[in-house]
């Protein structure tokens, strides 16, 4: 299950550019990976042979109801749901943030709803803004400050028959931890709450399932996962009979219509089918799937390269990271539970600042975050929403030596 690097490299235009003769060395995954190559070709064709709004009878509308089509289709295989309970939108805040006064509409007074404490404040707040507005309590799932996962345990005492929603990220874009969804959606669903799944931080690293899941909303980024600024959503069936959708009148009754108000992006929505035809390429150049597989084969199949790819990374990364002086890693660093997290890091070193350390490396023309990344509570636990740390993302695009040249650096910086 190896990736050919050179090809894979090649497949991204941003990963042959220097400055200076220096080159980009992009770990900046975890707020916006690089884009393929076809993605941005997808997008030009798509503005220069289908220009026009879908629904017409003549040649570029026709077309550009083929794209729709297509990006529905693609998805569906990456949510693997049916196609009819996909829609698009901003971006997967926006989406929630739409999303969210829909399913608080029948809430009372005396009901509840819970959250977690590791989640991005996208998959926070605009439950919190429902929940304030209908008057309802708001609870909270804690996580261990030493195994860095969720207190899954405390279900029972949180989660009752006046449980209206559950939110939780599937992987957390502080921590690194892939949270047990399949676990919290099965104790929301016992007590007929809503399930709803954040999977910004899980979609470029690990294969989706909202079947095995049992969630009724999911949500990703399709510029997290190599493609354009796009959100895409799961609403399950059994939500969509749920909730009263906001839409002009004339617009027609059916999905994704009835929850898309308004000309989407057509051009972002050829981008994104490209991004999720990326990553099922993956298998295909990783000699474990062929090209006559379905969509949906060849997404698992490329997914599981990237990830087998990414732990040499994350053990090359967490071997690197421990031979530099003053480090506290926040995050699980035992190389024996790497299939519990994903390849992003976060990290301080003693007795120098974030935002120091992050120009430092961008001054090497190395690209890291630094700050809290709208990860609010989390930080919060922590103590670092003022002072912040720092944050690397790998993804299957980066290399070990890429790896050994941040570490180091590190290790000039911490001195």
């Amino acid at each position: 299950m190896t990736l050919p690097m050179d090809n894979v490299r090649v497949a991204f235009p941003a990963l042959a550019l220097a400055d200076d003769g220096l080159p980009r060395l992009y770990l900046d995954a975890p707020a916006g990976t690089q884009v393929a190559g076809r993605v941005v070709e997808a997008m030009s064709r798509t503005m220069i042979e289908a220009c026009a709004n879908d629904g017409g009878t003549f040649r570029t509308s026709v077309a550009t109801g083929a794209i729709v089509e297509a990006a529905l289709a693609a998805a569906a295989a990456c949510f693997n749901c049916a196609e009819d309970e996909v829609i698009f939108g901003l971006n997967t805040t926006s989406l929630f943030f739409q999303m969210a006064p829909l399913i608080a509409a029948d809430w009372k007074a005396g009901d509840n709803i819970l959250l977690t404490r590791m989640d991005h404040d996208a998959n926070v707040s605009p439950w919190l803004q429902a929940a304030e507005a209908r008057g309802v309590e708001v609870r909270f799932i804690e996580w261990d400050r030493e195994t860095f996962a969720l207190k899954l345990e405390t279900l029972p005492d949180l989660i009752d028959a006046r449980t209206r929603a559950v939110a939780v990220g599937h992987a957390s874009n502080f921590l690194g931890t892939i949270n047990d969804v399949t676990a919290v959606c099965a104790a929301a669903r016992a007590v007929g709450a809503v399930s709803i799944v954040d999977a910004v931080q899980s979609a470029p690293h690990i294969a989706l399932d909202v079947a095995a899941i049992g969630c009724d909303l999911m949500a990703a980024s399709a510029y997290k996962f190599f493609g354009p600024h796009l959100g895409i959503m799961f609403v399950s069936h059994r939500m969509q009979g749920l909730i009263r959708p906001l839409k002009v009148r004339p617009s027609v009754d059916a999905m994704p219509t009835r929850l898309m108000p308004g000309t989407p992006s057509f051009e972002a929505m050829a981008g994104t089918t490209a991004a999720i035809e990326h990553m099922a390429w993956l298998g295909i150049a990783a000699g474990t799937v062929g090209g006559d597989a379905s969509l949906r084969q060849r997404l698992v199949a490329g997914l599981a390269a990237a990830q087998a790819h990414e732990t040499e990374l994350m053990r090359r990364f967490l071997t690197g990271i421990a031979t530099v002086p003053g480090v506290t890693l926040h995050g699980i660093a035992n190389a024996n539970r790497l299939h519990e997290r994903v390849a992003t890091f976060t990290f301080e070193i003693e007795g120098h600042s974030a935002d120091a350390i992050a120009a430092d490396l961008a001054a090497r023309n190395i690209f890291v975050w630094n700050g809290y990344y709208y990860a609010w509570e989390p930080a919060g636990v922590l103590g670092l929403r003022d002072r912040g740390a720092v944050r690397v993302g790998f993804t299957h695009y980066n290399t070990l030596d890429e790896v050994d040249a941040l570490i180091a650096a590190l290790k000039q910086i911490a001195g």
